[in-house]
């Protein structure tokens, strides 16, 4: 289970620094993030302020444009 959260960050790390294209893969692995992120932060308060970089919130906010056009 580590190494496959490993693969999402890695995706979206090489997608950020340009190491790979921004494309579905990209998209997908932010999603599954945030979906683990919003888990965690039911569990325990302690990760309530937790965000993603601007960086990666800047990268999700254009999926979300894509799928609107």
């Amino acid at each position: 289970m580590i190494a496959e959260n490993r693969d999402h960050f890695k995706v979206v790390t090489e997608s950020l620094v340009g190491l790979k294209p921004i494309d579905d893969e990209t998209f997908s692995s932010i999603a599954v993030l945030a979906e683990r992120l919003e888990r965690l932060k039911k569990t325990n308060d302690k990760f309530a302020e937790v965000t993603f970089s601007p960086h990666v919130e800047e990268l999700a906010s254009c999926e979300m444009i894509s799928a609107i056009s």
